[in-house]
């Protein structure tokens, strides 16, 4: 049984992309796999594991379903961010050639991603639930007219041959992870590239939002991510997330933060953390 202090936990099988991420992330560490993404915070909460790594976002599929639900209400603090470039990897039993396949297994997204060259084959398409399953499946069968989409990590674990690597329409295909931990990290103000994660409600009346972001504007705050979403069901009530370039500590981010709170009903900061240097390359700085 591995330490606790040494697992990172997950959402779905071993091989998949949050796997592969985890190992990058943290080569250290242990993977956890874990079955829901609630699992996954909760596996941390409770001790299970020191760490959670969790897709936030994806630049071809958009945000990732719940995750800005579960985020401020999980308890755990965001410490980090990792860019994960997605490369889907045509797996198949030893001694497939793509003439063989009839059937490609793999997650929705997976599919969809890789439209272009499904479509080139005319291989029929099979929803799965996650990419690792789906490689797990077929090396069960054994069978050369089904594949899956994976990772080549999915293929070494499930003794898979990789027909075609790199098969995604979009060569930008990348998630975006936040790495969470049961306490928040110390870093220090004058850290060059940090960037503050945050929650807020803007209270029910006429510019309240467009009033909340002035603060931002006027102290030349950067905001580089605004996501809405209904809270409880409810049309009149709408939580914010958020992402700002600066340490809250900073005068100017200090400032902004102070008037965003006189226009909101609440505002929790759920994490400061380092830039990824991936954002020096989608900036072009």
């Amino acid at each position: 049984m591995a330490d606790t202090k040494n697992l990172i936990a997950f959402q779905g099988e071993i091989g998949a992309n949050s796997d592969l991420a985890c190992r990058q992330v943290r080569p250290d560490m242990t993977t956890l796999p874990c079955n829901t993404f609630e699992d996954t915070f909760a596996a941390v909460s409770n001790g299970e594991a020191a760490l959670a790594l969790i897709p936030i976002d994806n630049s071809v599929a958009g945000r990732v379903a719940d995750i800005h639900h579960l985020l401020p209400n999980s308890g755990l603090h965001i410490i980090g961010e990792h860019f994960q470039r997605v490369e889907h990897h045509l797996l198949a039993v030893k001694g497939s050639t793509i003439g063989d396949l009839v059937n490609v297994h793999s997650h929705v997204h997976a599919l969809n991603q890789c439209r272009n060259f499904i479509q080139k084959h005319g291989i029929n398409p099979v929803v799965h639930v996650d990419t690792a399953a789906a490689a797990r499946e077929i090396s069960e069968r054994g069978e050369k007219e089904h594949g899956a989409i994976a990772t080549s990590l999915a293929g070494e674990i499930y003794d898979l041959e990789s027909l075609q690597a790199n098969i995604e329409d979009a060569d930008h295909n990348t998630t975006r992870f936040l790495l969470m931990s049961p306490e928040p990290m110390e870093i220090s103000a004058d850290t060059p590239a940090v960037v503050t994660s945050f929650v807020f409600r803007v209270r029910n009346v006429p510019a309240a939002l467009y009033k909340s972001m002035g603060g931002f504007a006027t102290n030349g705050v950067n905001m580089t991510k605004l996501e809405s979403y209904m809270v409880d069901g409810e049309f009149s009530a709408t939580q914010f997330y958020a992402e700002v370039d600066g340490h809250p500590t900073n005068q100017a981010l200090q400032y902004a933060l102070e008037e965003l709170a006189f226009f909101s009903s609440e505002v929790r900061i759920l994490g400061v953390f380092p830039a990824h240097p991936y954002r020096k390359v989608i900036d072009g700085r």
